[in-house]
């Protein structure tokens, strides 16, 4: 809900459609997490993973407080909604690494895919309903409602980390908060060929299909839908992926991860195209929950593909790593779609970016052919030690 408010927020905070103001957020999302990233990861290594998750969740209810009581007094700026983007995107930084490190703690091996369709399918479903509701809560009770929701919805976050209790983790290998911590993370991603491919799958491919920040303009000038109309555009995406995640967490085994992950992101991209070439409402919801499903299963599959080729004494590292892919990828791509927006067409920035993830695509799998003959259960490579 907040994500797609603040959106709306800054079109109407500009006055006129300006994409660069919207492609701006993206800037100041990804900007901290470049930053703390090189610390984050060694923390979620060093620390434990459930108690730093309790203070970056406290953090980010603040944050939701702070833009809700900006807008309810009307001193609310579009520099304001940027700094306190920047503050939660610090906490996202440190609460990323430690919560996808803890998930391989809490779930066997063998059901992690299934795990992780179950976690696309609940964090997917509050993204149908958070826009879809923002949309009713802009129009109905204003603005500032939205950011107050999400506030009090984290005091639900932080009772469900407290009753998870205490979770084990490794910690007789962490090698302190340090650069050189960050070093072996680096290390071991450029030794591991399947999970440096995946990690570049996902920053170019999300870089090129950022179509979400544009989603305002698409709605109000390009469609003529008002704010309802944009929380069903905003939750397309997130109805899709609902669906995959279903169908996912199903099936006890998936064979062929490889060559399913590289056909879905190019999936993702064909159906990028047809969004950008939309005049109508109906059509483009149906091309953003094909890409919402197809975005689903490569996230399934990647994040399985991370979690089982990554010893549990690194993978904060790694995580934290792969969220400057992962979250760089589509903040940049905001920025990237604005400028093209601006100097071409909002239009023109989605169905450049649909034909970039397809290009993306066919690098990846010929750079790393590997990934086409991947099926899942390869045994794993010999650890590599973190000294």
């Amino acid at each position: 809900m907040q994500v797609a408010a603040i959106h709306w927020h800054i079109r109407e905070l500009s006055g006129s459609p300006d994409p660069l103001a919207l492609g701006g957020i993206g800037l100041v999302r990804i900007l901290p997490v470049i930053v703390f990233s090189i610390i984050s990861g060694p923390a979620a290594d060093t620390l434990n993973r459930r108690n730093i998750m309790l203070v970056t969740q406290t953090i980010q209810a603040l944050t939701a407080a702070g833009l809700a009581v900006l807008t309810f007094i009307n001193h609310i700026n579009i520099g304001l909604i940027y700094g306190l983007t920047a503050l939660q995107a610090a906490a996202v930084a440190f609460d990323l690494p430690a919560r996808h490190a803890m998930i391989p703690n809490i779930v066997p091996e063998k059901d992690l895919p299934n795990a992780y369709s179950l976690q696309s399918i609940a964090f997917n479903t509050g993204a149908i309903a958070g826009p879809m509701l923002g949309g009713i809560v802009i129009a109905t009770l204003g603005q500032g409602y939205t950011y107050l929701f999400n506030a009090i919805s984290f005091l639900a976050v932080i009772l469900a980390l407290v009753q998870i209790g205490a979770v084990s983790q490794d910690m007789k290998k962490a090698s302190g908060i340090n650069l050189p911590a960050l070093r072996d993370g680096i290390k071991f991603i450029l030794s591991r060929p399947i999970i440096l491919s995946t990690m570049l799958m996902d920053f170019f491919a999300t870089f090129f299909a950022s179509a979400n920040t544009m989603m305002p303009i698409v709605a109000r000038d390009i469609l003529k839908v008002g704010e309802v109309g944009y929380g069903f555009l905003a939750s397309g995406q997130s109805i899709g992926s609902v669906a995959a995640g279903l169908v996912i967490s199903q099936v006890p085994a998936i064979k062929r991860q490889g060559p399913i992950f590289l056909g879905s992101v190019m999936i993702f991209g064909l159906a990028t195209i047809l969004f950008g070439f939309s005049p109508f409402l109906s059509i483009s919801m149906v091309a953003l929950m094909i890409m919402g499903a197809a975005d689903a299963v490569s996230t399934i599959i990647r994040n399985t593909i991370r979690q089982l080729n990554t010893p549990d004494h690194i993978r904060g590292r790694m995580v934290s790593i792969n969220q400057i892919f992962f979250q760089g990828g589509p903040q940049l791509g905001e920025v990237e779609a604005g400028i093209v927006g601006k100097l071409f067409s909002v239009p023109a920035a989605i169905i450049s970016g649909g034909i970039g993830v397809i290009l993306v695509v066919i690098w990846i799998g010929k750079r790393w052919p590997q990934l086409w003959t991947y099926s899942g259960d390869e045994p794993l490579p010999s650890p590599i030690s973190a000294d």
